[in-house]
């Protein structure tokens, strides 16, 4: 009878050396490692000109140089006493009074305001004052915006003379000191003669209004 056993067993043994291989292959495939995903860099762009690799830009926020450059350029409002030419308007008399309007006119070309009181002294030829500085009357004083080549008013007034008896001078010249300014504009004074003592020889200036006078 022939022996058959060896290669039953070698069959036997080659199936199960398949088998085996078999298994460790699909334990590597499911146990392999798996890396991490990396980080996606940015997308480079190529110079048309070199044909080299460049990073993009990276975009900042935009600054407020025009705001800045806008603030900087601001300017004060107020009328300057450069900016200003001063007139005395013609006599307005008037139960025992004289009164004078006092007119301040913007020759810049820019817009200015003006808000108060303006300075007023009479002095002689030599520039000394003569008598007190007038006093303020009650007014309510508004801004008064000035466009160029406009004008705004005050009234300067006091007793004539004649009737209160005052001592007086005849002044060379009206010194206008805008508001908030320290340079007065001379005017030539040539409406006679002015109270500077005595009980009656107070003089008066009102709060700045629009226009050329009453």
């Amino acid at each position: 009878m022939a022996n058959t056993s060896q290669p039953v067993h070698r069959t036997a043994l080659l199936a199960s050396t398949v088998a085996l291989l078999g298994l460790l292959s699909a334990c590597g495939s499911e146990s392999g490692t798996s890396s991490a995903p990396q980080p996606t860099e940015a997308p480079r762009t190529t110079s048309p000109d070199t044909g080299a690799s460049t990073a993009p830009a990276v975009t900042t926020a935009p600054s407020d140089t025009a705001g800045s450059a806008s603030a900087s350029a601001r300017t004060d409002g107020r009328c300057h006493t450069s900016e200003l030419r001063a007139a005395v308007g013609r006599v307005d008399p008037g139960a025992g009074q004289r009164n004078f309007p006092i007119v301040l006119t913007n020759t810049s070309d820019r817009t200015c305001t003006l808000y108060g009181y303006p300075g007023a002294a009479f002095v002689d030829a030599s520039g000394k004052q003569l008598g007190p500085d007038p006093e303020r009357a009650p007014s309510s004083p508004e801004t008064v915006t000035l466009t160029p080549g406009t004008s705004a008013w005050a009234g300067l007034s006091f007793s004539s003379p004649q009737i209160s008896g005052a001592r007086t001078a005849t002044p060379a010249a009206l010194l206008v000191t805008p508001p908030d300014e320290r340079d007065p504009i001379e005017v030539e004074w040539t409406a006679g003669e002015v109270p500077v003592g005595g009980g009656e020889s107070s003089v008066s200036v009102t709060a700045l209004d629009a226009g050329t006078g009453p």
